[in-house]
C-alpha cells in the first residue's frame, strides 16, 4: 500500500465514523474542500498537511495516526523539496514589501517600545527576527541613532535567506557611517539559539562558520564596497536544505557574520561577541511575522517567543507582530475561499501559551494587556488615487499587486493559488473589494512582554526548528 493509499484509508475511516462527506473533511481539516479528490488523483501533499490531517482526526476522537515522516518514497505523495514556505517565494515577498507600508509602521512602533527600555553599559542591545529584507531594521537603527547618537549599538539580525541577507547588508553602509559604534551580527541560527550565537548541538557548534569582518574607511561608499565583497561568503554559507520532518528550509551549516568598523575596534572590544561566549541580554527584541499563522500555538510559544523572552535583560522588551485579519484583504480571500480563517491564534492566547512555556520563570516578566485600540494597527497597499474609482476601470497591474498582497498576507499555498488563477474570478473579486473600499489595507496586531527590573538574565537555550 502506498503512502497516499494509507492516508486515504485513514480519511475514509474518519469520514465514516464522523458521518461527513470527504469535501467536508477537507474543509475542516485543511481548509480545502477538494483536498481528498486531488489526493485520489495523484496530487502531492506535504508533510505539514499530513500532520494537519492526523491532528484533525485525533482531535475528533480518532485513533492515533501513523506519521508518514519516514516514507518519502513516492514523489506522487510527499515532496517537501517542492513545498517551500509561502514567504520563501521571492517575487511575492518583494512585491508585498515594496507596495505596502507595513515595514515602516512596524519599525515606528518598535521605536516607541524601545523608548521604554533602560539600556545599561556597555551598549544598547537589539535583536531582530526574522529580519527579512532589512527595511524595518534599517528604519529601527536610524531611529535608535536619533535617540542614542553616542551609545554603541549591538544588533543581532536572524535571517535564513541568503537573498534577504544580501538586501539587508545593502542597507547597512550608511548605518556604519552615521553610527560608528555599531556591531552588526547576521546569523541563520534558529530562534532558540540565535540570541546566544551558539547551536544547541555540539556537532552543529563544531561545524558553525564564524566570520568577523572589520570594515576599513570612514564613508558609506567605502563600507558599501567592503560589504559587497562579502556576497560570496553569504552565498556559500546561507544555503538551505529541506527538513525531512517538516518540509521547511533549514540552514545547511550554522553561520554567524560579525561586522564592525576597524577604527572602532578598541572601543567595541567589550561588545564584540566571542564564539561560544556571546551574551544574550537584549534591551529590545523585534519579532515580526516569525511563524506561519496556522502553526500550533504551542510551537509559536515554546520554540520562538519563550527563548527570546529569556534573552531579555532587566527592563528589556519584546514586541511581537502577527497578522490579525478582519480587513479588506480577507474579504478578497473569502470571496475566493469562503470560510478561510488563517489567523487562528490571537495575541492573548499566544501570551498565555508563552506563560505556560516559561513555567516558574513566568513571574520574572510582565505580559502587557493591550486593548485592540493599542495593539491593532492598519497598513496600506500603496496605489495612486487615480487608480481606483468606484465606477472606473482598474489596471491589471494594480489588481495583480492587490491579489498578491492579499494571498501573501493570508498565507495561501502555491498549489491553491494555481488552481484559482486559471480563471478570472480572483481578479473580479479583487476589483470589487478595491472599489468598495477605495483601496486595500490590512490589519496586524502587536503584543509586548517585558522583563521586570532587578532580575538577571536566565542562561537558558535549546534546539528547535526555524
Amino acid at each position: 500500500m502506498t503512502d497516499a493509499e494509507v492516508l486515504l484509508e485513514q480519511i475514509d475511516d474518519a469520514c465514516r465514523r464522523l458521518r461527513i462527506a470527504q469535501s467536508t473533511f477537507g474543509r475542516q481539516a485543511v481548509n480545502d474542500g477538494k483536498f481528498v479528490s486531488r489526493l485520489r488523483h495523484g496530487g502531492r501533499v506535504t508533510l505539514q498537511t499530513v500532520e494537519r490531517v492526523h491532528r484533525f482526526i485525533e482531535e475528533q476522537g480518532g485513533p492515533s495516526a501513523r506519521m508518514l515522516r519516514s516514507a518519502i518514497r513516492g514523489a506522487e505523495t510527499i515532496d517537501p523539496a517542492h513545498n517551500f514556505r509561502f514567504y520563501d517565494n521571492r517575487q511575492k515577498y518583494l512585491m508585498f514589501v515594496n507596495t505596502s507600508s507595513e515595514k515602516q509602521i512596524v519599525a515606528d512602533r518598535a521605536l516607541e517600545q524601545l523608548a521604554h527600555a533602560q539600556p545599561e553599559p556597555p551598549a544598547i542591545r537589539l535583536f531582530d527576527g526574522g529580519t527579512g529584507d532589512g527595511t524595518a531594521l534599517a528604519r529601527l537603527l536610524r531611529g535608535a541613532h536619533r535617540r542614542y547618537p553616542w551609545l554603541p549599538l549591538y544588533v543581532v539580525a536572524k535571517e535564513i535567506s541568503a537573498e534577504n541577507v544580501r538586501l539587508t547588508l545593502e542597507r547597512m553602509p550608511d548605518r556604519f557611517q552615521e553610527h560608528p559604534g555599531t556591531v552588526l551580527v547576521m546569523t541563520n541560527l534558529n530562534y532558540a539559539e540565535a540570541p546566544w550565537l551558539n547551536p544547541g548541538s555540539p556537532v552543529a557548534a563544531s561545524a558553525m562558520v564564524w566570520r568577523e569582518v572589520a570594515l576599513d574607511g570612514t564613508t558609506a561608499g567605502e563600507f558599501e564596497e567592503a560589504i559587497a565583497g562579502l556576497q560570496p561568503f553569504v552565498e556559500a554559507n546561507w544555503q538551505v536544505q529541506v527538513s525531512p520532518r517538516s518540509g521547511h528550509p533549514l540552514p545547511r551549516v550554522p553561520a554567524v557574520l560579525v561586522i564592525y568598523r576597524r577604527d572602532q575596534r578598541f572601543t567595541l572590544d567589550s561588545i564584540l561577541p566571542r564564539r561560544g561566549a556571546a551574551r544574550a541580554d537584549f534591551d529590545f527584541v523585534l519579532l515580526s511575522h516569525a511563524w506561519r499563522a496556522r502553526a500550533p500555538v504551542e510551537f509559536k510559544a515554546e520554540r520562538i517567543v519563550a527563548p527570546l523572552v529569556r534573552a531579555l535583560r532587566r527592563n528589556g522588551r519584546l514586541m511581537g507582530v502577527q497578522g490579525y485579519g478582519e480587513d479588506p484583504g480577507m474579504e478578497i480571500i473569502r470571496g475566493v475561499w469562503p470560510g478561510e480563517a488563517p489567523f487562528i491564534t490571537r495575541r492573548d492566547a499566544l501570551m498565555r501559551a508563552v506563560q505556560s512555556a516559561l513555567g516558574l520563570e513566568e513571574r520574572r516578566y510582565c505580559f502587557h494587556q493591550l486593548s485592540d485600540e493599542q495593539a491593532v494597527f492598519r497598513y496600506q497597499i500603496r496605489t495612486l488615487q487615480t487608480e481606483i474609482k468606484p465606477a472606473g476601470d482598474i489596471g491589471t497591474s494594480t489588481l495583480i499587486a492587490a491579489w498578491n498582497a492579499a494571498s501573501y498576507v493570508a498565507q495561501i499555498e502555491d498549489a491553491r493559488l494555481a488552481n484559482v488563477m486559471n480563471h478570472d474570478r480572483y481578479l473580479d473579486v479583487t476589483r470589487d473589494v478595491l472599489r468598495a473600499h477605495g483601496g486595500l489595507w490590512f490589519k496586524d496586531e502587536m503584543f509586548v512582554i517585558s522583563r521586570s527590573a532587578g532580575l538577571g538574565t536566565v542562561p537558558a537555550m535549546g534546539g528547535a526548528d526555524n
